[in-house]
């Protein structure tokens, strides 16, 4: 196998045992588990708490002491195993440590992918800039096809190849108005994520870099001198709103999925596509994800990165305002619509934000500073929208074992829209059409 081949599969499998489980376990905590909301945000918080340091520390050992593809391969292995005994718990309160230590083993791992293309890529001579997007899209294509796997094995009469293994996967699994909800996707996962590990091990050797220098300070090697620029109101005012959009993200993620899920309680909606293929449904924002990707640097150089990232604002409104109004028969376009437009909301203010920084940091600190805009969104920003929303959907909009999807969904669009008018008055930016041409690095 070529080199291009073999990190392609590595991006697929990468990105492929995450989209097994991210987006359905919402559903699988509140249907087939009956957790309550804070339970849920609890669980799903770990992402952010894991984001907070693991990166940084795994950063570190690549760097001064192990092979990053070892380093790589040993993460997805435990991350496998730990995510097969997740079908075996029935308490949210040891599920929340079951999944940070799975998040505590994966999340560096994105990273750690990212480093080990740049590498063997630049040791056979490729140019990194024009050969990784390529590989980077097909990570999303591996996301969006554990997606349609996982919803195909949770169907009615999916090919049941875990019990031919002897796995008791029908003991993991309760119905809910018709529609089962297996623990199949935890499976899937877990055995896909242990053979990538196995995997990488045959992978060209990436051995340690030491680019940190041996008399730095415990603070320089965490990159955590890159926090001296909340000293700047500017760049202060972006990390904040970074926060508030990492929120916007999770909640799309915890809740996507169970509300499509949920319209199974309504007789009119049970037997309908949406419903029966809830998962696939969610997977057209991932399609519309790797087509608005291609549009950015047309909308950077056009629009410029403020205004770039205000569309990703009012694009958030729109995700959550379409599902407030959508269902799976006449309003079925309003919910395709926001999986449409959730290509926008997460890409334009991902890349034009680490734009942002790159063109706006001393180069001293750049890569601490892209570090640290990574960790106000998927740290800081996850943790806290993960939290707060399960809190505030218990307290407001439960009612008994019913939620207020409608409500829920027009409260977070609201949310969205109130940031996006505080973006817009309070962060100051002058477009320079300098920036926007090292885009594709």
């Amino acid at each position: 196998m070529g080199i291009k081949f073999r990190l392609t599969l590595m991006s697929f499998l990468q990105f492929f045992v995450w989209g097994a489980w991210l987006i359905t376990i919402g559903t699988y905590c509140f249907n087939a588990k009956g957790w309550t909301g804070a339970e849920f945000g609890a669980i799903f918080s770990t992402l952010g708490l894991s984001s907070l340091f693991m990166p940084a520390l795994t950063g570190i050992i690549a760097d001064k002491w192990l092979n990053a593809e070892k380093l790589y391969g040993i993460l997805h292995i435990l991350y496998g195993i730990i995510l097969l005994y997740v079908p075996e718990v029935n308490d949210p309160s040891i599920l929340f440590y079951v999944i940070f230590g799975a998040m505590i083993c994966y999340m560096p791992t994105i990273s750690l992918s990212n480093s080990i293309a740049y590498t063997i890529l630049k040791n056979n001579k490729y140019d990194v800039v024009k050969v990784f997007p390529p590989i980077r899209v097909w990570g999303t294509i591996g996301f969006i096809v554990a997606m349609w796997i996982t919803n195909i094995f949770s169907s009615p009469t999916p090919p049941n190849i875990f019990k031919d293994l002897g796995l008791s996967v029908g003991n993991a699994m309760s119905s809910v108005s018709g529609n089962p909800i297996y623990a199949n996707q935890f499976y899937i996962a877990a055995f896909v994520a242990i053979l990538l590990g196995i995997y990488s091990f045959t992978l060209p050797k990436c051995p340690p870099q030491k680019s940190i220098a041996e008399d730095a300070s415990f603070v320089e090697q965490l990159g955590l001198n890159a926090f001296k620029l909340f000293s700047s109101y500017k760049m202060a005012l972006f990390f904040v709103f970074s926060m508030f959009l990492g929120g916007a993200l999770q909640l799309t993620n915890m809740y996507g999925d169970a509300f499509l899920n949920d319209f199974a309680k309504i007789p009119e909606y049970k037997d309908s596509f949406v419903v029966e293929y809830s998962t696939i449904i969610m997977s057209i924002s991932q399609v519309s994800e790797t087509l608005f990707i291609l549009a950015i640097p047309f909308f950077l150089k056009r629009f410029g990165i403020k205004q770039v990232m205000l569309f990703s604002m009012i694009a958030w409104v729109l995700r959550f305002g379409l599902f407030a109004y959508g269902d799976p028969m006449q309003g079925l376009w309003m919910i395709i619509l926001s999986c449409i437009v959730y290509g926008m909301a997460f890409d334009f203010f991902n890349i034009s934000g680490s734009l942002f920084v790159e063109t706006t940091t001393d180069s001293k600190i750049r890569a601490s500073a892209q570090g640290l805009f990574m960790m106000m969104t998927n740290g800081v920003g996850a943790y806290l929208g993960s939290v707060i929303s399960g809190y505030a959907i218990d307290k407001y909009f439960t009612h008994g074992e019913t939620k207020d999807w409608h409500s829920i969904w027009l409260s977070f669009a609201v949310y969205a829209l109130v940031i996006s008018i505080a973006f817009a008055v309070m962060f100051k930016h002058k477009h320079k059409p300098e920036d926007v041409e090292n885009i594709s690095h």
